[in-house]
């Protein structure tokens, strides 16, 4: 004789003022929770690698400004000229130290001096300390 043979037989509890809860939600009764909510981003987020920037050497400094000084001549000598460019540049990361390397290809709208940007004719601007090595 077992403990429940006097209620195995019974069938489950009707209520006349409460209607019987779909499966759906009698599952969600027993579906597991985030007892530390973010737990899971914050992981992802150390996971998350990014790049040490490091620093430009001597000829990739003349390299860039020679670069930037044949840019400024062209657009002197022709306003309205936008040579297509190569851009290697470090974009820093907005939550941890490092960042990441980018590369971005396009026509050059103009040298901003004042803001000291690379504007380019899609609207995208690159800061002229952030980049490494512009091709053209």
């Amino acid at each position: 004789m077992s403990r429940y043979d006097d209620i195995i037989h019974l069938s489950r509890p009707q209520y006349p003022d409460l209607p019987p809860m779909s499966i759906h939600d009698r599952a969600a009764q027993f579906s597991p929770f985030a007892a530390l909510v973010g737990y899971d981003d914050t992981v992802a987020e150390t996971e998350r690698l990014t790049d040490r920037r490091r620093e430009i050497s001597e000829e990739e400094t003349r390299d860039l400004n020679d670069a930037l000084s044949r840019l400024t001549e062209a657009f002197a000598r022709e306003p309205k000229t936008h040579p297509r460019v190569c851009v290697l540049y470090f974009i820093p990361d907005e939550r941890k130290s490092g960042g990441r390397y980018s590369e971005k290809q396009g026509h050059l709208r103009t040298i901003d001096t004042y803001h000291r940007q690379l504007v380019f004719c899609d609207g995208e601007t690159i800061p002229i300390d952030c980049t490494y090595r512009i091709t053209f």
